[in-house]
């Protein structure tokens, strides 16, 4: 039988270390790795790439690597942020970022089916788990249906406020998933270096009449969400 690459092996012997390990805790650097396994520092390298690309790891440029929180998988179930976190058992958290009252614009009018000159209210929102940030979140709702709006507290579930104080309970919604490299501002908002990976998820929420109730642009960390889903052959 083939022995394994060395790099392999420190692969599988760090991933046990790692299962130990608490979510963001720092992982020694790659000289003391080489040292304690008796390995060369590029094998340490192919074997911390090999970790990092699986997303067991994640690097900092300048302060070193750390070990990954576990993924959250996103379902096509519509369910709000808050309510996938506390799911996993983990602490949903907030910071407002923006709330203002703008105008809708050619592509948020289009969302909405409304026009460009329609107000809309925009709030951006960084959204944390456990305190640390998992998503940007960028929701616009049409501002006549959501007077006194940005007044209310912002840093909660926005759906159950939307239901609870406006009577907008949003039944199904239109999505669509791309990937993109985060830019400078995206990336230190969410702790990851420039040109990581991202998730782009536009939505556009329907309440039960199919009327347009929000347009949503979330940007996910990618080390830290996927979307799974069931497919089924039709039968011929």
């Amino acid at each position: 039988m083939a022995r394994q690459a060395k790099h392999e092996e420190l692969r599988l012997a760090l991933l046990t270390d790692i299962a130990g390990a608490a979510p963001h805790a720092p992982l020694p650097t790659e000289r003391d790795i080489s040292a304690r396994f008796g390995v060369s520092r590029n094998t340490v390298r192919q074997a911390m790439d090999a970790l990092e690309a699986a997303g067991n790891v994640y690097r900092v440029q300048g302060a070193g690597t750390f070990v990954s929180p576990a993924v959250v998988s996103k379902s096509l179930t519509l369910t709000s942020f808050s309510e996938d976190m506390r799911e996993r058992g983990l602490e949903p958290g907030t910071r407002l970022l923006a709330a203002e009252t703008v105008r809708a614009g050619r592509r948020i009018g289009e969302r909405l089916a409304t026009t460009p000159d329609m107000e809309v209210v925009r709030v951006s929102r960084l959204r944390l788990a456990d305190g640390s940030p998992m998503c940007l979140e960028t929701v616009h709702l049409p501002a006549r249906r959501v007077p006194g709006l940005l007044e209310a507290d912002l840093t909660g579930s926005l759906y159950t406020l939307l239901s609870e104080r406006y009577q907008l309970d949003i039944r199904s919604a239109q999505q669509i998933v791309r990937s993109v490299d985060l830019g400078d501002t995206e990336s230190a908002l969410l702790g990851v270096p420039p040109g990581s990976a991202g998730l782009r998820v536009e939505r556009v929420g329907l309440d039960h009449r199919e009327t347009p109730v929000e347009a949503t642009t979330t940007i996910y960390r990618a080390d830290l969400y996927d979307i799974r889903f069931t497919v089924r052959r039709t039968q011929p």
